[in-house]
């Protein structure tokens, strides 16, 4: 059902696990929803982690007050122009964010440390797309007693995780998934039991930042309860990567196709939030041997994927997955992404894909480890990216089409989540000023 969003015509675009709509005639509803707007651009916006539909309603509540208000205030002239919103929701799970192995390795006998792993073995049912998954969960719940000492046990518990897991990854290694799926569960398991010391970052701006400690995935901890915690926090991200990649090249992509067929004249704005952002690029993106639909922007907010996913032969040998979204030039305006290192959830993500990869080091996931989150870092190894920071309202913006803009975000973008600014959606429409 449609309605009214701050101004903005608003309509609601649900996908499955499947990757396709949860309403078969979806598309149809959304070119006749558009046809009866005088609209000349739409924004597609899509939450990431959010654990339901209300959750993601109040994200785009909020996102949309801040494009209105700066709208209003006449700070970006665009006239002519009259804009809608189609907000796209799909089933994503948060990763774990509670202070769940306070002590390390040594809490772990405690009861209290393996009640909380049980609990959140317990809420990740439901989560994994494998058939099998809820009843691999509930059988490593019993081995959580003997994690500490048992490397047998050690490796079960790892290979029970990974079995739900869907292995039709589009990422190459820069996520370290070659490792994750092939080291023995053990090994993989003494990986995840170091300790992520706390040291200096470095963030997108070049400049030093402190490197701040992650509530609940067990940074200062040590010991196979963290080990456990990280495996399972990995695990989410991968079903929720691979999900959001699946929904972005097939059903997004779908409904966009359609869209542009209905209304080629129309300026698409693809809006993606966290593990969303992953999903808006995958629907540029698209299938194999797709042409592309080309939207006029695309902006990227704290993404919860690789810093390399548009680099150009990021370790001599390898591009980006998404490489072709720049160099096939399939967006015919410019690209936003804001990063900074209060990004504490995409900050610990890919230092997780270190600490799997075997890494040691004292500050993992900064812009010079290869597995780097685009959230914290921007766009790295990428000759079309330039560094710059996310201005004040009024402030002069460069943007050009064909570019990537990594707008440092420390002093607006507190942490993951908070993305709804006025510098935000300053940014966002004088991207929309440019195409």
């Amino acid at each position: 059902m449609s309605s009214i969003l701050h101004g903005f015509p608003y309509l609601e675009a649900q996908f499955g696990k499947d990757g396709k709509p949860v309403d078969a005639a979806q598309a149809a509803t959304v070119t006749a929803f558009l046809s009866a707007q005088p609209v000349t651009d739409l924004f597609v916006i899509s939450h990431g982690w959010n654990n339901d539909i209300p959750e993601a309603r109040a994200l785009f509540d909020r996102f949309f007050a801040h494009v209105r208000a700066v709208l209003n205030a006449g700070r970006v002239p665009l006239p002519g122009r009259a804009f809608a919103v189609v907000a796209v929701s799909w089933p994503s799970k948060r990763f774990t964010e509670s202070d769940r192995i306070p002590g390390g390795a040594a809490s772990f006998g405690a009861p209290t440390a393996t009640e909380a792993l049980s609990t959140q073995l317990d809420a990740l049912h439901g989560v994994f797309d494998d058939p099998a998954a809820d009843g691999a969960l509930t059988e490593a719940a019993t081995l959580l007693g003997e994690l500490e000492y048992n490397p047998a046990a050690q490796r079960q518990f790892a290979d029970l995780i990974r079995s739900v897991l869907p292995r039709d990854s589009d990422e190459r290694d820069d996520d370290a998934s070659d490792q994750f799926f092939t080291t023995a569960g053990d090994e993989l398991m003494r990986r995840l039991s170091r300790p992520m010391l706390p040291g200096p970052g470095t963030g997108s701006s070049g400049g030093a930042a402190a490197f701040n400690p992650v509530a609940g995935l067990g940074r200062l901890a040590s010991g196979f309860g963290a080990a456990a915690e990280r495996l399972l926090n990995y695990a989410t991200y991968w079903q929720m990567k691979s999900r959001a990649g699946a929904i972005g090249r097939g059903g997004v992509h779908g409904m966009l196709r359609e869209i542009h067929a209905a209304q080629p004249a129309l300026k698409l704005h693809l809006v993606g939030h966290s593990f969303g952002a992953r999903l808006v690029t995958a629907a540029t993106f698209g299938p194999a041997g797709a042409p592309p639909i080309r939207p006029a922007s695309l902006t990227l907010l704290q993404a919860a994927f690789s810093h390399y996913a548009f680099a150009r032969s990021y370790d001599a040998v390898n591009d980006g997955f998404f490489r072709g979204v720049v160099s096939g030039q399939m967006v015919s305006g410019p690209i936003l992404a804001t990063c900074t290192v209060n990004d504490e959830a995409v900050g610990t993500l890919y230092p997780l894909a270190s600490m799997v990869a075997g890494q040691i080091a004292s500050a993992l996931g900064d812009r010079n480890d290869p597995f780097g989150g685009l959230g914290r870092n921007g766009a790295q190894k990428t000759p079309e990216a330039s560094d710059g920071r996310l201005l004040a309202v009024g402030g002069a913006y460069q943007f050009a089409p064909g570019k990537i803009f990594n707008l440092v975000a420390d002093d607006v973008i507190r942490n993951h989540g908070d993305i709804a600014h006025d510098e935000v959606a300053y940014a966002l429409l004088r991207s929309v000023a440019v195409t």
